[in-house]
Parts: structure tokens; C-alpha cells; sequence
């Protein structure tokens, strides 16, 4: 893996420069994880287009993402040389995507978001503002996943707040569904504290809403109650981060604008600044945040096919269709070429208004029926 390619301007590269020496890492890590595990090296040989064929990165064979729902978990990594392994949280009663990789795969990997990040927010670090609580031991696995999401912008922080704490007696009516209530006398203080500055803040789509968009009642009176006392817009430089998914906010009609705008008016931070982004455990290290067009954009070291489900030909500007992942991010296990189980629209193959160059696409939900994912929830797993 070239170092230059987590250098900035990350976005910049012609598509078709790019696409040539995506393909050509592509094949050789497919190649060399072929020559150590059989499984995947009896996949390549039934392909009717052999890997020394392809041209374009569109024809890549491509696996499935269910692939990962295994006990064993599929890579290219002897035992002695796994350094952890990665689970989805998954949903209740559902078998959790599961990755193996080695040290210098995590690295590939932490490397890749803080570029990514970075193109977004800039380099500076800033307060950090968790909407979570604090992790404990006897939390359960998906709040795990989301402690182990939170640490991925603990690099970006110069100092930590945790938004969230867990209700005491007689404020679980007041509660989310895991048990947690903000915390707005550290919230306040935070503000104060950090009112003039740059801030980042993260958390899970749904929590994000409930707290801060008027999910729950008390979060917004505690919030109302804040502004009214400081008289002013508690946190206007923030930037806003979250992921995870919509599906809980499906059935509270809750769309993407409506979102942005209470959360952006809970802190007084610009819509602008809340940034949606989308990512899996079987793509860790790349993330697709929303740019100020609203736009979805791969890095230098990824690429995205959206694929129509008849004939699974290319979108065209557009089209709506499967959306396939290409990482240059996982070496250790079979990231390069995934078909999702998601939808994607082609707004751009070329020429966002923010100035990104190559495909820009948005997320326009699940295939119907199938599996639900724990989105970009993970737990981290070392293995002794």
C-alpha cells in the first residue's frame, strides 16, 4: 500500500487514474489471498471472466456480505498471525458479520477513517462532544460496538464529554432504550466551556435523534432550558457526525432533512454541518460521509459500483441500485469486492458541486426483506 494514498486532497484524482491503480491492487490482493486460502481461490476459478482478464474495475467479481455471517471468520491470515477480530453488532437473534485481520491491516484501516475525517472536518483537534455514556464492563454488545465506534474520533479530541449517563430510579420513563438520559448539567458545562470553539460531536443516528432531535421529552426541555439561560446558540461551530442507520427512525417518519434540522437547531450549529455517513465492519477503514451537496464520494483508496438487480449492469446518472464496496483496506481478509444489501442512487459519475471528483451516489435504503445489519456498530475482540 503506497503511503500516498492517505494523503490529502483525498478526493482529487481523476476517476480514470484512479480507477487503473485501484484495479491494480485490487487483483493482487485478490491474487495473493487466493494463493493462501482455498476457499476463496476455488471462488476466482469459477468465475467465467478469470482475474488475469479483468480490465475495469466493474468486472471484479464481487462476494456477497453474508459471506462474513460465519463462525470462522473468511481471510487470508494464518491463526498466529490474526491480531483481533471484528463483529458487527448485528440486530437480536441475528448472526453478526464477523472480520479477521492482522496489525498491519488495522493500521491500513485507522489510517483510512482519520484521512477521511480529516478531508471533512480539517486536522485540527477540538473538544469532543460523545452522544453516548460513558462505556462500562456490564453493558451489552451492541453498546460495546458503540463504544468501539466513539474511539475512532478519540484522535480529533483534546478533550472528551460524554452527553449521555445512565437514568437513575425513577427516570426511566425519561430513558432510551438503553437505559440512558443526557446529562445536562455536564452538557452545560461543556457548552460554556466550549461555546466560541470548533467542536466535534458523534453518535449512532437514533440516539443522536433522540436526545438532541426531540426524541424524548426531558432531552428537549433540558436543551430549551440551556439556550434559555445562556441566551444564545449552545454550540454554533460544531460538526455534527453520525451513523448507524435510519431504520429506527423509519416509523416516526423521520426523514434525513427533518433530522438534520432539529439537531442542527438543538445545538444552533449550521444543517450544513451535520454530516450523515455511511460505512460496514466488512469495510472498515472507509466511510462515506455526506458532502455539503448532500453527496456520498469514495476515496482514493475505495470505489463504489452501483449495480441494477436484473442484469447487475452499472447504474447510469440516476439509476437506483445495489451498491458494491471496493476496498484497498483489506489485505487480510476478502474486503476488495462486496455486493451489500443496500441501495444507492447515482447522482454524479463525475462533477459534484463540492468539488470531490469521481461517482457520487446517496443512500436510498434496504433491499426489501432482507437481513438487517448492525450497520457501522462494532466490537473489537482480541484475541489472546
Amino acid at each position: 500500500m503506497e503511503l500516498d494514498w492517505f494523503a490529502p486532497p483525498l478526493y482529487s484524482d481523476a476517476p480514470s487514474e484512479k480507477r487503473s491503480r485501484l484495479l491494480a491492487v485490487l487483483r493482487q490482493q485478490m491474487r495473493d489471498g487466493a494463493s493462501v486460502n482455498p476457499a476463496f481461490r476455488a471462488f476466482l476459478d469459477a468465475q467465467p471472466l478469470k482475474l488475469d482478464q479483468v480490465r475495469v474495475l466493474e468486472e471484479l467479481p464481487f462476494l456477497p456480505v453474508s459471506i462474513f455471517k460465519r463462525v470462522d471468520p473468511l481471510c487470508f491470515l494464518p491463526g498466529d498471525l490474526i491480531y483481533r477480530v471484528l463483529e458487527s453488532s448485528a440486530t437480536s437473534g441475528q448472526q453478526p458479520s464477523r472480520i479477521a485481520i492482522d496489525r498491519a491491516t488495522a493500521k491500513l484501516m485507522s489510517r483510512g477513517v482519520t484521512s477521511i475525517i480529516s478531508d471533512f472536518i480539517g486536522l485540527h483537534r477540538r473538544p469532543y462532544l460523545i452522544i453516548d455514556r460513558p462505556p462500562t464492563n456490564d453493558r451489552q454488545s451492541a453498546a460495546n460496538a458503540r463504544t468501539a465506534a466513539i474511539q475512532g474520533l478519540m484522535g480529533f479530541a483534546t478533550e472528551i464529554c460524554y452527553a449521555l449517563r445512565p437514568a437513575k430510579p425513577g427516570e426511566e420513563s425519561d430513558a432510551d432504550p438503553d437505559g440512558s438520559v443526557l446529562d445536562a448539567e455536564a452538557v452545560e458545562a461543556f457548552c460554556g466551556k466550549n461555546h466560541a470553539s470548533d467542536i466535534v460531536a458523534y453518535g449512532f443516528t437514533y440516539v443522536v435523534y433522540l436526545h438532541l432531535g426531540g426524541g424524548i421529552e426531558s432531552s428537549r426541555m433540558a436543551l430549551e432550558r440551556m439556550r434559555a439561560r445562556v441566551g444564545h446558540a449552545l454550540l454554533p461551530r460544531a460538526c455534527i457526525l453520525h451513523s448507524g442507520g435510519w431504520k429506527k427512525l423509519l416509523h416516526l417518519s423521520v426523514d434525513k432533512e427533518i433530522f438534520n434540522q432539529r439537531v442542527s437547531a438543538a445545538l444552533g450549529t449550521p444543517v450544513s454541518s451535520v454530516i450523515d455517513y455511511y460505512g460496514m465492519v466488512e469495510q472498515l477503514g472507509v466511510v462515506y460521509p455526506d458532502c455539503p451537496a448532500g453527496n456520498k464520494h469514495a476515496p482514493r483508496f475505495a470505489q463504489v459500483v452501483l449495480r441494477k438487480p436484473l442484469d447487475w449492469s452499472a447504474c447510469k446518472e440516476g439509476d437506483v441500485g445495489l451498491i458494491q464496496v471496493l476496498s484497498a483496506l483489506s489485505p487480510s481478509f476478502p474486503g476488495q469486492s462486496l455486493l451489500t444489501e443496500d441501495l444507492g442512487l447515482m447522482v454524479h459519475e463525475d462533477g459534484c458541486p463540492c468539488g470531490r471528483r469521481g461517482i457520487a451516489f446517496r443512500f436510498a435504503g434496504r433491499v426489501p426483506k432482507a437481513e438487517v445489519r448492525g450497520c457501522s456498530d462494532v466490537q473489537h475482540r482480541r484475541l489472546p
